[in-house]
């Protein structure tokens, strides 16, 4: 009877155990659900304007409590290596991309592979003619150039030539600006001097403004497609005491700062901040599965002397100076 009793009190111990375990373990093993990750590779990593676009970008992240990684090689001519960052992104199945290709014809096939990994891919600031994108969220750019044309209209006599500098040759961006100025100068009665590229980068705009002044090219103005190059070419005319408008592209900190103390006379400013902040907030809908608009603008306007304290302190409270 004892041995019964023991017996029986044995099995109740072990079933009280099993099923305070089992609870246990149970208690255990709960997770949190992953958060969202959303890939966002830029162009480059190398100047104010893409800073402003990770910016906007992180800002998206918090918002939505997501974990949003912005990548760039260290050039907008390294396409190689940011091709291999959006290679890294699939393999670490992100639940989205945005994209800002620094040439979107050789960047085709990764975004195949995004999409054959089910993997949505967004585009910023750069669109591509690949038909499987989401959406594309940036400026319009043949439009921003267009206003940069008429811009010189209002500052220079008619029949004056204007130089334009842009980014590297095959990168749709700098081709729409610049083809938009080409309009705008021709409606506002100007020509085109000469159309060099300088690669978005302020020294290489250096040595090409310098060329152009040394070849004995007549111009009246100079239109760069993006800032750096303007801040390039300004440093290039003032050491050959050159006094002629510089209008550059994007509305960087530098370019303000510079429009301020009277050297360049304008940007036409696009909002990075809303290219990165649009462009994760459109990923993060994509991911879910929710319809976005084939096109998102994100504007332009100029800056110029009149309006330029304004946008620069806009900029200071984004970039938290």
């Amino acid at each position: 009877m004892r041995k019964g009793l023991f017996s029986l009190m044995a099995t109740f111990l072990m079933a009280t155990l099993i099923t305070t375990g089992c609870g246990s373990t149970q208690t255990q093993t709960k997770k949190e659900p992953d958060k969202m990750k959303i890939g966002v590779v830029v162009k480059a990593l190398n100047s104010d304007y893409w800073k402003i676009v990770e910016s906007g970008a992180k800002a998206a992240g918090e918002k939505y409590g997501v974990e949003v990684k912005v990548l760039g090689p260290n050039a907008e001519t390294d396409v190689t290596g940011q091709i291999s960052m959006l290679e890294d992104q699939i393999t670490k199945k992100v639940n989205a991309l945005v994209v800002a290709p620094s040439q979107p014809a050789s960047a085709i096939p990764v975004f195949n592979k995004a999409k054959g990994a089910k993997i949505p891919v967004i585009l910023a600031d750069t669109d591509a003619k690949w038909d499987d994108k989401v959406s594309f969220v940036g400026t319009g750019n043949f439009n921003g150039g267009k206003l940069a044309g008429e811009y010189f209209g209002k500052k220079v006599a008619k029949g004056g030539k204007v130089v334009i500098l842009r980014g590297a040759l095959g990168d749709p961006t700098h081709d729409e600006r610049a083809n938009g100025c080409v309009e705008g100068l021709k409606a506002a009665g100007l020509e085109v001097a000469v159309i060099q590229p300088a690669n978005s980068e302020r020294g290489m705009a250096v040595t090409v403004m310098e060329n152009i002044v040394q070849s004995k090219q007549e111009f009246v103005g100079v239109f760069a497609t993006n800032d750096e190059m303007a801040l390039g070419a300004y440093k290039a005319l003032e050491a050959a005491k050159m006094n002629v408008p510089i209008v550059g592209f994007d509305g960087s900190p530098d370019a303000l700062t510079s429009i301020t103390e009277g050297k360049l006379n304008a940007s036409i400013a696009q909002s990075p901040y809303n290219i990165g902040f649009k462009g994760v907030e459109a990923a993060i809908k994509a991911a879910k599965g929710e319809a976005l608009d084939k096109r998102i603008d994100t504007g332009t306007e100029v800056i110029n002397k009149d309006n330029v304290k304004q946008k620069s302190d806009e900029l200071k409270k984004i970039l938290g100076k």
